[in-house]
């Protein structure tokens, strides 16, 4: 299930938010945060479709997220990223 209101459930509400915005080897810091939150997915999914420069979103970096947005330009992320937990929800 989506969860709308995913930012009040994330694992780094309690984080600073410079924790977040980092860059070189304090990214994987700030992805470890994200390995273990519920609300993973929508976050990902919000950096994405917004085309957020900045800061790990979803377990990935600026980096990351561009690689994929050249992959699919134009994407609805949301739609994606959905669709393929509602698939793994149905086959465990």
């Amino acid at each position: 299930m989506w969860v709308e209101d995913w930012a009040s459930r994330a694992a780094c509400k309690g984080e600073t938010p410079d924790a977040l915005f980092v860059r070189g080897a304090e990214q994987n810091k700030a992805k470890a945060v994200c390995a273990g939150c519920p609300v993973r997915t929508e976050c990902l999914a919000e950096a994405l479709d917004n085309q957020i420069e900045w800061g790990v979103w979803g377990g990935m970096t600026e980096r990351e997220r561009r690689a994929l947005l050249r992959r699919r330009p134009g994407s609805s992320w949301r739609s994606i990223l959905e669709t393929a937990r509602t698939k793994v929800e149905v086959s465990v």
